[in-house]
């Protein structure tokens, strides 16, 4: 059994804002897969699906996203599963919007739900999965930034990132979270060395 959790804030007037994309996610994944009525367990929205013969656990915590150890913790504690098990889904400012990344472990690197989710369980030895949301425009603070909606160009841009990132947890689940990180990560370009610059040279010539 595994537990997807995909962060984000309850209420109203902060749906479809950036720092709810995990949120989102969830919520396309669920569609995806057919999961089953959403439950108010463990502080937070819980349902059940499955991808291929695994039972998988969807959580959207309530707790707000400072919080959000709160209720991915009692969920692990419940059902018994490794930190090694859960996938977290959330949003990135260091990536541009709609680029995915998956991390096997990792630092907060600043963001509070996931630096109180490690806080939490006690352990960072859980899957990261980052959805990008760019950086603040000039003169914007950060919670200016994360609590603002998406222009239309980046909303695009998420949501073909969802139709990318369900696959790529998917893989995760039947196969292996390298195998889904060596296929789904964005590559990055080769820098080139002097030596190939002048080869490249001498070809042109």
């Amino acid at each position: 059994m595994k537990i997807i959790a995909g962060l984000g804030n309850p209420g109203k007037e902060y749906e479809k804002t950036k720092h709810n994309v995990g949120f989102m996610f969830i919520d396309a994944l669920a569609k995806k897969l057919s999961a089953g009525v959403w439950q108010e367990r463990f502080n937070g929205s819980l349902a059940t699906a499955m991808i291929g013969a695994e039972k998988v656990l969807l959580l959207k915590p309530m707790t707000y996203m400072n919080l959000s150890g709160n209720a991915v913790a009692p969920a692990l504690n419940w059902y018994k599963i490794s930190p090694a098990d859960l996938i977290v889904v959330h949003d990135d400012m260091d990536l541009p919007a709609g680029m995915i990344r998956i991390r096997v472990k990792g630092s907060s690197g600043g963001h509070n739900g996931i630096k109180s989710i490690i806080s939490c369980i006690k352990s960072s030895e859980f899957i990261h999965v980052r959805i990008g949301i760019g950086r603040p425009l000039p003169n914007w603070k950060v919670n200016d930034h994360v609590l603002s909606k998406f222009s239309d160009e980046d909303q695009n841009a998420v949501e073909k990132a969802f139709d990318t990132l369900i696959p790529a947890v998917e893989c995760i689940i039947t196969e292996s979270v390298d195998k889904a990180m060596n296929k789904y990560n964005p590559r990055k370009e080769k820098k080139k060395t002097v030596r190939n610059a002048l080869s490249e040279a001498k070809c042109d010539e």
